[in-house]
């Protein structure tokens, strides 16, 4: 009986949580199909383009919203139980709340998995070729190459990015600099660099060593400016963001910053961040539990949902505040990305032992 009741209460959340998920997605979906009109035209990205750009940019999504989605999924399912008196009548039988927060906590394990395989083997490789597909097809003038940085060609330039702080910010930039004979006649080094709407580079503390046929001479700037046809956007394509990176990417590129001196903080609190929301998805939804034998037992299925959402966007404002209130204080990476799982586990065990 206990096993055909726990089937029971995991596929209601399951099923709730997928019909939840759809219905964000298709929202989400044609957000960011709206956000493509202004690229429609550009080079030759069409709508065809725009609406592959969307479909592959969907898991994405799912991985972002999957805490919201299943904590909105697991409120409707309990409280569906909770308003037919199925789950009453369960406990009349002698099943306790802690063994319905069990089963619910099965669901929420699957949902888990599914977000890890969301976020570790389906979306990476389809946002980047979305991004890819994208740029290629608006700027089809350009060439690029790179892994741990971006190398991009432009006329008789080449130009080396190893770091990208923000998303028109980078550091470490090399500038090489070639005439009509292919021969290096340049080379030059800023520590930061900036782009702006016209790509118009700002390079500071650039050093340029000049080479020609009898000497090399050498110039320093604290501040200098370079005219390129390279944006951000396309630059953005080798230049690792932390976001569109899966655990084990993020872990060696982590290594790789680590080894060549540079700061790796940003990725470190992404890579535990990752984790923990991952593990959030099991717990957040043990946290309606309480719900459906409190005060909303009786409510209807649209305030289910209005708290639903509050609580996922109250979480996920946390998260995101604590990442960058983390870098400005200089916490530990580890206590900035955990800290909204545990304040949340937290909250979900005080909740649950207070339901008689």
């Amino acid at each position: 009986m206990t096993s055909i009741l726990s089937r029971y209460v995991i596929k209601a959340v399951l099923s709730n949580t997928a019909l939840v998920m759809l219905v964000l997605l298709a929202l989400s979906g044609l957000y960011l199909f709206i956000t493509q009109q202004d690229d429609i035209g550009v080079g030759s990205f069409t709508v065809e383009n725009a609406f592959m750009f969307v479909g592959l940019n969907l898991p994405k999504y799912a991985f972002d919203m999957l805490p919201i989605a299943a904590l909105i999924g697991a409120l409707l399912a309990l409280g569906n139980l909770a308003r037919t008196m199925e789950l009453i009548v369960v406990r009349a039988a002698g099943v306790s709340t802690m063994r319905i927060a069990l089963w619910t906590a099965g669901a929420g394990v699957i949902l888990m998995i599914f977000t890890a395989l969301l976020g570790e083997v389906i979306s990476p490789p389809m946002e980047q070729y979305a991004r890819q597909m994208k740029t290629f097809a608006k700027f089809n003038d350009y060439s690029m190459a790179g892994n741990k940085s971006a190398w991009a060609k432009d006329g008789d330039m080449m130009i080396s990015v190893r770091q990208q702080a923000a998303d028109n910010r980078y550091g470490g930039v090399y500038v090489f600099k070639f005439d009509a004979q292919r021969r290096l006649r340049s080379v030059g080094h800023a520590n930061n660099a900036s782009i702006d709407k016209n790509n118009l580079w700002q390079l500071e503390n650039f050093v340029e060593s000049s080479i020609s046929d009898e000497r090399v001479s050498t110039s320093k700037a604290a501040e200098t400016q370079l005219q390129t046809r390279l944006s951000p956007e396309f630059l953005g394509l080798a230049v690792l963001d932390a976001d569109s990176l899966p655990g084990r990417g993020l872990y060696s590129y982590i290594q790789h910053l680590k080894s060549n001196g540079l700061d790796a903080r940003t990725y470190e609190v992404a890579f535990w961040a990752r984790i923990a929301r991952t593990v959030a998805v099991a717990i957040i939804v043990v946290l309606a539990v309480p719900f459906a034998f409190g005060p909303m037992r009786s409510t209807g299925t649209g305030a289910r949902t209005v708290v639903g959402i509050m609580i996922g966007v109250v979480f996920f404002l946390m998260a995101k505040m604590l990442e960058s209130g983390g870098e400005v204080f200089n916490m530990p990476p580890i206590m900035v990305a955990w800290l909204p799982t545990a304040l949340l586990t937290i909250i979900t065990t005080i909740a649950i032992s207070r339901v008689r």
